[in-house]
């Protein structure tokens, strides 16, 4: 594993144990040539998988941006950081045992939106509005009266 601050090819593992939730292996490293220590993780790949945008673009699959998508709706919100994981490893799990190689972007984002409604309420909402491009308030009134008034209410 190449070092992230000065780029030496030989660290050194100094921890490995498994996550909290068994989805990954949390390695701490050390840096011979510049004193640095790091933190990788290993995961299980089923298979290559491709997003296939609206416009037909075909892109890898980056799991690392669907996490960020999640947590920037759950931003500030009281959503538990192990709990947003558990959603990402359960949706990518899912769509790497769909037996797909190839996924519709579509079909990632409704699969985030259900997670979300079962999670955060307001987060479900903040990720709608850019999943679905809300562009006027009218939007949020209409998406929001469809998913009616005691889901929403705090």
């Amino acid at each position: 594993m190449r070092c992230p601050f000065c780029g030496n090819e030989d660290t050194q593992v100094k921890d490995s144990r498994p996550t909290e939730d068994n989805s990954a292996i949390r390695r701490r490293r050390f840096c011979p040539a510049c004193g640095s220590r790091f933190t990788t993780f290993e995961r299980v790949q089923l298979r290559e998988l491709t997003v296939v945008k609206k416009n037909n673009q075909r892109v890898p699959f980056d799991r690392d941006k669907l996490a960020r998508s999640i947590i920037t709706a759950c931003r500030k919100r009281p959503v538990d950081p192990e709990r947003i994981e558990r959603m990402v490893n359960g949706i990518v799990r899912r769509l790497e045992s769909s037996g797909e190689s190839e996924i519709p972007s579509t079909h990632i984002g409704e699969l985030v939106m259900d997670a979300l409604s079962a999670l955060d309420p307001v987060a479900y909402v903040r990720f709608a509005s850019v999943y679905r491009n809300f562009r006027e308030a009218k939007d949020f009134e209409d998406f929001l009266g469809k998913l009616g008034g005691d889901t929403v209410e705090e």
